[in-house]
């Protein structure tokens, strides 16, 4: 399953490596590094639909950019239909008929949909539309339970790859029924093995120790969100950045609230999501029983103190997953993306599961 699921990717090295679509923080820029790096690069929802347009313009400029390059893309064929990079969706906030006008003329490589507001029928309706505009873009599709598993089986328009998210992962996850990678994986993998669609697994990876770990559940790829967070090209203000390099013991220091969303003034996500963050005093106060209204105007203030927004003692938004503990230093994608594969190959040569 890992070897067909590269072989739509003949840029990409093994073991495979996405960058998650994190909304807004992953940009051009990143998506691109990933890709040239040998991985899979995925552009975020923007706050708008019809700001992945412009960010995938920006995208296709620095690939021309790289293809003029004698080492950018080494297996990249010039002549491939598609831009090697993907784009995600969140479903529930995001314009369709805005989105497959973007994809259409871009042709991105990978579409990644999440958070429908109508479950099932939203990815049949979106895939749907894709393919028929772009067939040789492959449709993603991210879920956290069984379940949702089992309710792909059931769709007309069958995903190209399945994106299982495990509790420990950043961003928007399931509220009240998420379980671990380690034991959701395999459960999933077992439940859908006739229908021969490659898994990626994600939450909670940021280096070779857990890759390896997600390859032998059975994974054919790894996402990650949070360590690319901690990239150079990751489109998050430096204090942010320095907030999860500093973090640790996610278990303690990271929660799942909506309280972030709603100062920053994010409604409407399906009851089943919400966000990952790492705790400040706008959590420790709420938890207190400090009012709303006065945590807003307080997180209203903290943007204008630029980077001292965020930290122990800030009040802004730092979505993370529980990995943080594990992430100790800014790079560049490239090396990100370089690092964990060759520390993967290393941990499962370790392990004797190669041979010698």
């Amino acid at each position: 399953m890992a070897a067909k699921l590269l072989s739509h990717y003949p840029w990409a090295s093994s073991p495979f490596l996405i960058s998650a679509p994190m909304r807004v923080m992953s940009g051009p820029a990143l998506a691109v590094a990933v890709s040239r790096a040998g991985g899979l690069g995925f552009i975020g929802p923007g706050i708008k639909t019809k700001d992945v347009g412009v960010d995938l313009e920006e995208a296709s400029g620095l690939i021309e950019k790289a293809r003029a390059s004698t080492t950018a893309f080494n297996s990249l064929p010039s002549a491939t239909p598609s831009l090697p990079i993907g784009v995600g969706f969140q479903l529930w906030g995001d314009d369709l008929d805005i989105a497959v006008a973007s994809i259409e003329k871009f042709k991105p490589c990978a579409v990644w949909l999440y958070a429908p507001k109508d479950g099932p029928n939203d990815y049949d309706q979106w895939s749907r539309r894709i393919r028929q505009v772009s067939p040789e873009t492959k449709i993603w599709i991210q879920i956290g339970t069984l379940g949702e598993a089992k309710q792909l089986l059931q769709i007309s328009e069958r995903p190209d790859v399945i994106v299982v998210q495990g509790a420990e992962s950043g961003g928007h996850g399931r509220t009240t029924d998420g379980l671990g990678i380690m034991s959701l994986f395999p459960e999933i993998a077992d439940a859908i093995a006739t229908s021969q669609i490659p898994l990626v697994a994600a939450g909670g990876i940021v280096d070779g120790r857990g890759t390896a770990a997600a390859l032998c559940l059975g994974a054919s790829g790894v996402a990650m969100g949070t360590r690319f967070l901690a990239s150079n090209e990751a489109r998050i203000s430096r204090g942010y950045q320095n907030e999860v390099v500093r973090a640790s013991d996610g278990a303690a220091n990271t929660t799942r609230t909506l309280l972030y969303n709603h100062l920053r003034g994010t409604f409407g996500w399906p009851a089943e999501y919400s966000p990952r963050t790492i705790i400040n005093k706008s959590y420790i106060e709420h938890q207190s029983g400090a009012a709303f209204d006065e945590l807003k105007g307080l997180h209203d203030e903290a943007l204008k103190a630029g980077d001292n927004g965020w930290g122990p003692n800030g009040r802004l938004a730092t979505y993370a997953g529980a990995s943080i503990g594990l992430i100790h230093n800014v790079a560049n994608a490239a090396e990100i993306v370089r690092g964990v594969q060759e520390d993967t190959v290393k941990r499962i040569r370790e392990t004797g599961l190669c041979g010698k």
